[in-house]
């Protein structure tokens, strides 16, 4: 399948954005945990929380989550600990994330845990059963995923958890999220140090939950709006949050440097709040930023900057490597062909100095990586016709992403293989 996209001259949009996966995920695990029977509400219906729901309500003995690695990393530490045998695997490009950080750390609290194939890599055989706990130290500069998934089955050892994280650490944001998360079901957890979590071992107690709107799905309409020349243009949200716990709400921030402008606003018949976006004049000469504690936003800076001439410096963008595709690679090759040279330094930096080059405006690639997709969609705003492959992918994370757009006023050809 393959997309041509011709946006809009003005941008007039109501958007109902999807429910926070990162905050889906979590309330699925910490309310599976639990043994409660109030499901959270308003539950994200991407691919990534489907896989889990699936998973636990009808847990077979193998469990493919797919591509969703949230999926992976905490459904492995919640299968060791729930007593039961069960396999878990998923796509090909799964088979090559690495999950040993993981595994080990589990082991080394006393988890039974099998590599059925690669030594480092799923598929993995467990056999859950109780866990003592205690103290352990794990690398933190790889996936904050690593971290969460442990942080999250701390309540239920034994003897709580105390994990000391080793190395710069990546993504810290989604940590605190967990560790707020884990409060709001009843669990003690906190840091201890800038660098150790103690969490006690106090069991949670269930509760009704609601899942409130997705900031990273926000940032694709910010980026929309700074691409976008007409002053008039305006998005509008509803369930966001100015003090939001998700990391990636640092989106608001760093578009305002951009020239988008966030307002928040109430209504009478609405207790969510009112997002307003707002075109602004952008007279940034270039930008620099370390997306170590936001990494899911960087593709789509990347392509912002690229597009509106803002040379930038982007550190932080090691685990890009290890995510869907290696994002490095995917964003230097795709933004060559809108003529864009892009070059990167340490497998953690990517930058853009202005080099230019005769663009090919071949189709881009998504590379079965939703965000691939969604980062480079609103590049139609600069190449009218733009093509992308596998549009689909967005299934990932935002499934409806491609209706928004026409409804807000996007023309989609949509061209079968």
């Amino acid at each position: 399948m393959q997309y041509i996209l011709h946006a809009p001259q003005c941008l007039a949009a109501n958007v109902k954005l999807p429910a926070s996966k990162s905050i889906s995920n979590r309330a699925l695990i910490i309310h599976a945990l639990s043994k409660g029977d109030i499901l959270p509400e308003n539950l994200s219906v991407c691919d990534d929380t489907e896989v889990i729901v699936n998973a636990l309500m009808y847990k077979p003995y193998t469990i493919d989550i797919k591509a969703a690695g949230t999926a992976m990393r905490f459904m492995t530490a919640y299968l060791s600990v729930t007593p039961g045998e069960h396999a878990i695997t998923g796509t090909n490009r799964m088979k090559k994330r690495p999950i040993a950080i993981l595994v080990d750390a589990l082991r080394y609290i006393g988890a039974d845990i099998e590599y059925v194939g690669e030594e480092g890599y799923p598929p993995l055989r467990i056999k859950g059963h109780p866990l003592e706990g205690g103290y352990m130290e794990v690398p933190a500069n790889i996936s904050s995923q690593y971290i969460s998934a442990l942080l999250m089955i701390g309540p239920v050892l034994k003897n709580g958890l105390e994990l000391k994280m080793t190395g710069e650490i990546a993504s810290r944001p989604y940590i605190d999220l967990t560790l707020w998360m884990m409060r709001e079901f009843g669990a003690d957890a906190d840091w201890s140090d800038v660098d150790t979590v103690k969490v006690n071992p106090k069991p949670y107690q269930q509760h009704k939950y609601t899942i409130e709107s997705d900031w990273s799905a926000a940032s694709y309409w910010y980026e929309m709006m700074a691409l976008n020349d007409d002053t008039e243009s305006t998005v509008n949200f509803e369930g966001l949050f100015d003090a939001s716990k998700q990391g990636d709400s640092i989106v608001k921030y760093i578009f305002s440097l951009l020239g988008v402008k966030t307002r928040f606003s109430t209504t009478d018949n609405s207790a969510n709040p009112i997002v307003r976006l707002k075109k602004l004049p952008c007279m940034l000469p270039r930008l620099d930023y370390d997306f170590v504690a936001a990494p899911d936003l960087a593709q789509t800076i990347v392509v912002t900057c690229a597009l509106m001439n803002i040379p930038f410096r982007f550190t932080g963008l090691a685990s890009l490597k290890i995510k869907e595709t290696d994002r490095i690679e995917a964003l230097k090759h795709e933004l060559k062909k809108l003529g864009y040279v892009l070059r990167d330094e340490n497998n953690d930096t990517l930058i853009w100095d202005g080099t230019r080059c005769e663009p090919s405006l071949e189709p881009i690639d998504t590379y079965e990586d939703h965000r691939m997709a969604m980062a480079f969609a609103p590049a139609a705003i600069k190449f009218p016709g733009l093509r992308i492959n596998n549009p689909q992918v967005v299934t990932k994370s935002y499934p409806q992403f491609w209706d928004d757009l026409e409804m807000a006023g996007w023309h989609i050809e949509k061209i079968k293989d």
